[in-house]
């Protein structure tokens, strides 16, 4: 049997899941980007309590490893990191896109994305990354990565090389300022937000094939480097 708290923060959407052997039995989210880190201790209180379990109950935590927000990848993985230096617990890293495109398959089994048959579609997760500019990785169906996943500035011929498949489905923050740029006859847009519920099945397959990170040297996948803006009031004074 397998216990993983696994947690999502890489957005404004902060959401922590709880597992047992890849099934989801909990759920805490919010939208309120401003808040990951109060948000985030109180969601992980939360579900241990009402599941009656304790952070040593756990077999691992698994966090998104990113790319997206600095600042929220780095409240997520602290608190990953801290759960796990406290109890002993191996640490999982789950790449943020690729678990995006499994809340959109899920979203998709469940009639919630309005596309007859998604076979021989590509998958687009997007995170934003400011201007028209986004994180993005390519997946197929059965979420054989088709593409690296790497920083793309969009104009109306992105992405023109996959013309010619069933679907392009973009979706994720990023997605919404693509849609009214980019030409793709086959262009497809849904509302899909990141979920720690889609890196359920992702963190148990890396449980079990014991693919675990360094407790003590693992760091977000930020993809770009952080650059601190200047504070206006410091502008003002000058």
């Amino acid at each position: 049997m397998s216990l993983i708290l696994s947690i999502e923060t890489g957005t404004d959407i902060c959401s922590v899941a709880l597992a047992k052997c890849g099934r989801l039995i909990s759920l805490r989210e919010s939208e309120e980007g401003r808040n990951h880190a109060q948000n985030l201790a109180l969601f992980v209180k939360e579900i241990l309590e009402e599941n009656e379990l304790s952070a040593d109950d756990l077999d691992a935590v698994a966090v998104g490893e990113g790319p997206g927000s600095y600042t929220g990848l780095r409240i997520g993985v602290s608190m990953a990191k801290g759960i796990c230096y406290a109890c002993g617990l191996p640490l999982i890293a789950v790449g943020s896109l690729q678990s995006l495109a499994v809340v959109a398959l899920e979203d998709y089994d469940a009639g919630l994305i309005d596309i007859d048959d998604i076979e021989g579609s590509i998958l687009c997760p997007m995170i934003d990354a400011r201007r028209m500019e986004v994180y993005a990785g390519l997946y197929d169906v059965s979420l054989r990565t088709l593409s690296e996943v790497k920083a793309y500035i969009i104009d109306k011929n992105s992405f023109a090389e996959y013309k010619d498949s069933a679907h392009f489905i973009i979706f994720g923050n990023g997605a919404t300022k693509c849609r009214d740029v980019m030409e793709l006859s086959n262009l497809e847009y849904c509302s899909v937000t990141p979920s720690a519920r889609g890196m359920v099945k992702l963190a148990q397959q890396a449980f079990e094939r014991k693919e675990f990170q360094d407790v003590a040297y693992f760091e977000p996948f930020y993809l770009k480097d952080f650059v601190a803006g200047v504070s206006k009031k410091n502008i003002l004074k000058k």
